[in-house]
């Protein structure tokens, strides 16, 4: 066989290989590919197309008005109040999830006694449904019969009524902070995953054990806070069940029934579309809180990644290859 034929059987083989390669990628990732269109994509771009209209979710003919919604939006005080309360309780409870996450995290990753048992109890409230825990810490704060005003009655003190006026948002504040043990596990596994080397070093140089946890332990775990602020703050600006839950009214009726102080943007949205019929209007609104969204993620990326500290540079992770 002539080097030329050689050459063209070796060609010709690299591009069986990397047909055959692609076919398989692209199957195995076809049920992911296929969802992400029917699942993700269609839904937004439909989103985007009724925002531009005056559809009220029944009439079959949809009225394109342009830039309405969108300037109707921004213009309504009752849309920034409920953007507003839910900047609040981002502010609220987004460093109380951080930091008490951590600092339950530190103390489950020391040696004490039933310490499997302790890490359990943490977890466990992580994985109680949403509407199961918000029911019952709504029937643990009701004004006659709650265990709360329960409690309260032994020192003395009056009933409360938590489910009305601005009390409601406590109430929201201590649903949203019962699952915090879902950031200890991993707060837990990271405290896990620093060098032991780096303690000794910094023992051996002197340093005591909070110097060691703020120059050692806490540069070593700042990526995966990062990630924690990051997906935190994303998951408390879309709260949305527990609000709604919490209202006074049941059925229909708890959309509008939701107290004033917990009428967060996303139950409003849910009211602008199933209480009111705007669906143009409450597509307008999911679009420019994807907007805030985004921007509060870009600035968190830009403040907190010149803090982390990483091991190696992932922007030079690849070059060096």
């Amino acid at each position: 066989m002539s080097t030329q034929s050689l050459a063209r059987d070796v060609r010709r083989r690299k591009r069986r290989g990397v047909t055959g390669g692609s076919g398989a990628f692209y199957a195995f990732i076809s049920p992911w590919l296929i969802g992400t269109v029917l699942l993700t994509l269609f839904p937004l771009g439909y989103a985007l197309w009724i925002s531009f209209t005056n559809w009220d979710g029944i009439a079959p003919n949809q009225n394109w008005i342009g830039l309405k919604n969108y300037t109707d939006a921004l213009s309504d005080p009752r849309m920034w109040a409920s953007l507003q309360r839910t900047g609040l309780l981002a502010l609220a409870i987004v460093p109380i999830t951080i930091c008490g996450g951590l600092g339950l995290a530190l103390l489950l990753n020391e040696k004490v006694h039933f310490r499997t048992g302790l890490r359990m109890l943490v977890y466990l409230p992580a994985i109680v449904p949403p509407v199961a825990a918000t029911l019952t810490w709504k029937l643990l704060f009701d004004r006659d019969s709650g265990a709360i005003n329960g409690v309260l009655a032994i020192f003395g003190a009056d009933a409360v009524s938590w489910m009305s006026g601005n009390t409601v948002f406590v109430v929201l504040l201590v649903v949203m902070l019962w699952g915090i043990g879902a950031g200890v596990l991993i707060n837990l596994a990271a405290l896990q995953d620093v060098p032991a080397e780096l303690h000794e070093a910094a023992r051996l140089d002197g340093a005591n054990a909070f110097m060691a946890f703020w120059h050692v332990t806490l540069p070593s775990i700042s990526p995966v806070l990062l990630f924690q602020v990051i997906t935190t703050t994303i998951g408390v600006l879309q709260t949305f069940v527990p609000a709604l839950l919490l209202s006074p009214a049941n059925g229909p009726a708890a959309i509008t029934a939701v107290p004033e102080a917990n009428r967060i943007f996303m139950v409003d949205v849910y009211a602008q579309y199933f209480a009111y019929s705007k669906y143009g209007y409450a597509s307008a609104m999911l679009w420019l809180f994807f907007l805030v969204i985004l921007l509060v993620t870009i600035i968190t990326f830009k403040i907190g990644g010149r803090t982390v500290f990483y091991a190696v540079d992932p922007s030079k992770e690849g070059k060096e290859g």
